[in-house]
Formats: C-alpha cells, structure tokens, sequence
C-alpha cells in the first residue's frame, strides 16, 4: 500500500487513537454528578420508554431500569476503558469490538434522533475498519509486546 507521509499501518494507528480521543471525550463531557447521580440513566429510559422497537423496550427495561447506578457506571467508564485503551493500543482488538458493540447500541436506542446517528455510525464505522484493518500494528503497546501478531 503507497499512501504519503506515512505507512498504511501508520494511518490505521490514527484512526484509532482518533477513536479513542472521542471516546475519551464522550466520558469528559458527561456531568458526573448528574450522570451517577441517575440523570444519564432516566434520560435513556425517556428514549427507549417511546422507542418504535418493542424489542428496545423489553430489553432496556430488563437490563438497565432494574440497575440503573449499576449500568450508569458501566457505561461511563466503558468510554473511559476504550479512550484510554484505543489511545495506547492496549488489548485493541478487544476494545475495537466493544466499542463497536457500544456504538451499535448507541445507535439502536437513539434511532429516532438524527442528529445522534452521524456520531454512532462513524464510531461504529472506524471500530470496524480499524479492527478489520488490523490497526493495532503501529504505536501501540500491542505491537510493543508482541499481542496479536
């Protein structure tokens, strides 16, 4: 592959931490108070109480109303865990998927807001090429220790 100024696997290294940078700030951005405190958590269940899928419903009151501290943690520092994963390369195919995982989610329940889905579906998007493109060949610490080779 012949691009300029860097590798093709150089390339790939900047998309991912790219990726990781706007993990890390969908952590930084959240009011913590608010966020732990329940709000994060009683915002989506606003979202999935009137989502067009029953599935959405169902699921979300199955999983996350009955722990909703629980699951505002969860997701709060998984977007912490895949920025600072993503940004050093460590256990990057496993962060790619999760966060791919988390985008698509992300994307499900916020279906009926666009403005939201150019977001979701890049990040959804870059997981994919990045794991795909084996992205964690270049400046991280996965090529450093020799971790998916």
């Amino acid at each position: 592959m012949h691009t300029m100024w860097i590798s093709g696997a150089e390339w790939f290294a900047v998309l991912r931490i790219g990726l990781g940078l706007w993990w890390l700030e969908s952590w930084r951005h959240k009011d913590k108070k608010t966020w732990f405190g329940g709000g994060g958590v009683q915002w989506a269940a606003g979202i999935a109480d009137k989502h067009r899928w029953a599935l959405v419903r169902s699921g979300f009151d199955v999983v996350v109303k009955p722990r909703p501290r629980t699951m505002a943690y969860v997701v709060a520092y998984a977007e912490l865990a895949l920025g600072l994963g993503l940004i050093a390369g460590l256990l990057t195919p496993i962060a790619l998927v999760a966060g791919l995982v988390l985008s698509l989610i992300y994307l499900v329940l916020m279906i009926h807001d666009v403005s939201e889905q150019g977001q979701n579906l890049m990040m959804a998007l870059i997981s994919a090429t990045g794991l795909l493109g084996m992205c964690w060949q270049a400046w991280s610490l996965d090529a450093a220790i020799g971790l998916f080779v």
